[in-house]
C-alpha cells in the first residue's frame, strides 16, 4: 500500500499487515487518524520515498496501539491510551500516550 500525503480517517480498528509506504516530498505531511486501536504486524515495514519524512507523520489513535515484533514503523504516535512496542521493533519518531509507552528491547529514534 502507498499513501500519498492527506488526511486519512477510520472509524474502527486498524490492522496493518503488510508493509505501507509513504510516497511525497520533504514538506508533505501524513495525518491518520484511527477512532479505535492500531495494530502494526510483525515483521511489517513503514517505508518513505520520495523524500517523505518521519517527523512530518502523525498518527493520532483514539485508544491503544501495539506494534508487532521487529516491525520498523516511522512517525509520530498520539495515542489516548497506551502504546506498547514489542521486542526487537525499531521507531523513527515520536511515542505519546496518556497512561504508558511499553518498550522491550526497542530503538526509538527522534527524527530530524
Amino acid at each position: 500500500l502507498t499513501l500519498a500525503p492527506g488526511l486519512y480517517k477510520w472509524d474502527t480498528t486498524v490492522t496493518v499487515p503488510t508493509d505501507i509506504t509513504f510516497s511525497g516530498g520533504p514538506n508533505d505531511v501524513w495525518i491518520l487518524q484511527v477512532a479505535g486501536t492500531l495494530t502494526v504486524g510483525n515483521a511489517v515495514a513503514i517505508q518513505l520515498a520520495g523524500g517523505a519524512q518521519a517527523k512530518n507523520i502523525f498518527w493520532q489513535v483514539a485508544d491503544a496501539i501495539t506494534i508487532g515484533t521487529t516491525a520498523r514503523f516511522e512517525g509520530t504516535i498520539l495515542a489516548q491510551t497506551s502504546i506498547a512496542i514489542q521486542p526487537g521493533a525499531t521507531i523513527n519518531g515520536r511515542l505519546f500516550a496518556q497512561t504508558a509507552v511499553t518498550l522491550e528491547m526497542n530503538t526509538v529514534t527522534k527524527p530530524e
